[in-house]
């Protein structure tokens, strides 16, 4: 999570879709011009040994310099060794 959180930080579009799970990669993603300013994880919570959950809080602000604060609940899957993000429910 910290890994994707610091490539949003980066713009790092490659590593983006390198750690998303092939089963909801995205063809293509465009970033915003928001600024991300700090990452809370809240909660990880292993359900197996290949999956988890991450709760977690994401403080930006917007191109007009807005501050927002962005919840999410995320799933990530396992495989060969690597953590992939699957998707997440926003709140």
């Amino acid at each position: 999570m910290r890994s994707r959180y610091t490539a949003f930080v980066l713009k790092d579009v490659d590593y983006l879709l390198q750690t998303w799970h092939e089963t909801t990669r995205p063809k293509n993603l465009e970033l915003d011009e928001t600024v991300w300013k700090s990452l809370k994880v809240s909660v990880y919570l292993p359900l197996s040994e290949t999956s988890a959950r991450v709760k977690f809080a994401a403080k930006g602000a917007d191109p007009e310099g807005r501050a927002f604060t962005l919840r999410e609940d995320s799933r990530f899957v396992k495989e060969n060794g690597r953590w992939y993000y699957v998707d997440g429910k926003f709140k």
